[in-house]
């Protein structure tokens, strides 16, 4: 099976900015199928291998300046959505397709980082923006061999940090672009830049209601409540989510706190939702229906991943600093626990 033909096309990235200067990066995760991520807890001081899924390559070894723990998939080493001790947040997101990356070489594997471990190498090693933002062009970012897909992992990036700067990685046949989050909202294809410019299609939305307007002789009022939204694109395509993303981040409340951010980013990811059966692939292997996998929300002040499941909607929450302190080696604690919300730091 392949996943990189399009079974994977459906993430959704939002940033909400709360009142106490709190930033809280959210998003879903669609996959055709359970990917079986739990959370995976790396220690600073974890001495970390390139290139480790392909068993035909080896890259470099770092060693973690920072403890992260976030999301991954397939029992893998990797986190690909998650949070460090500094704030700093990470998230892969699927971007089939326009992705292009380079090949492990004897030439280049002394920097050599593989696409669908660029989170490990982020989050253990720096706590802005803007230091990613220096550091991205010392790596060569390449796609290897992975058997579960039977391919390599297509990504695009966001990192988020908890001065509220915001950026989208991105690698295609241009080479390496980095991008300004600066609409609080990330999906898929096409890239970025594009994304940007087709909001111009949009500039007549608001969140205010529509007054009544006369057509010659005729006064049209509106059918009822959110009229200043007639037009917001809701299918699940990429270009449609993005605009969504857009309009409900950019028009939620203010959130006094981080907390508040967190619980209102929940209720927006809520609105992207994807139920089985929605969206439908067929192919060789069957029929695939993305669904909603897990969500996640990150607070950055105070270093707490957030997430919920398809399985249990309960809302559960890893303290990033507790879970790694004192923990010698990377650690993995199972995501879906049932249908109790409990905090899950006492499990480390």
């Amino acid at each position: 099976m392949s996943l990189a033909a399009g079974q994977a096309l459906a993430c959704t990235g939002i940033v909400l900015h709360a009142e106490d200067g709190g930033t809280v990066p959210a998003r879903t995760m669609e996959f055709g199928f359970d990917i079986q991520s739990n959370i995976y807890a790396v220690p600073a001081g974890t001495e970390i291998e390139t290139l480790a899924l392909d068993a035909d390559q080896s890259g470099f070894t770092f060693t973690a300046q920072y403890g992260f723990l976030g999301a991954n998939a397939f029992d893998y080493p990797v986190v690909f959505d998650g949070l460090n001790t500094e704030g700093l947040y990470f998230g892969a997101f699927y971007f089939a397709g326009p992705a292009v990356f380079g090949e492990a070489t004897e030439d280049n594997r002394d920097r050599a980082v593989s696409s669908d471990e660029l989170g490990n190498w982020i989050l253990g090693q720096f706590s802005t923006v803007e230091e990613v933002r220096a550091a991205l062009p010392t790596i060569e970012v390449v796609g290897t061999h992975i058997e579960v897909i039977n391919g390599f992992a297509p990504f695009h990036y966001s990192v988020v940090d908890a001065s509220g700067e915001a950026i989208v990685i991105q690698y295609t046949a241009e080479g390496l672009t980095v991008h300004e989050n600066s609409v609080n909202a990330v999906t898929n294809n096409p890239s970025y830049d594009w994304h940007l410019t087709n909001l111009r299609n949009y500039i007549g939305l608001q969140a205010e209601n529509r007054e009544a307007i006369s057509v010659g002789d005729l006064s049209l009022p509106a059918f009822g409540q959110g009229s200043g939204m007639v037009g917001l694109p809701g299918d699940f395509s990429s270009p449609s989510r993005f605009v969504r993303a857009v309009a409900f981040a950019n028009s939620a409340l203010p959130s006094s706190t981080s907390d508040d951010a967190v619980f209102q980013a929940f209720h927006i990811l809520n609105a992207f939702d994807i139920p089985k059966g929605a969206i439908r692939d067929v192919g060789a292997g069957g029929v695939h229906t993305d669904y909603t996998v897990w969500s996640s929300a990150a607070d950055t002040a105070n270093r707490a991943y957030y997430y919920k499941t398809y399985n249990t909607q309960a809302v559960e929450m890893v303290d990033v600093r507790a879970a790694v302190s004192g923990m010698e080696e990377p650690s993995v604690l199972t995501m879906e626990s049932g249908f109790v919300a409990v905090d899950r730091t006492s499990d480390f």
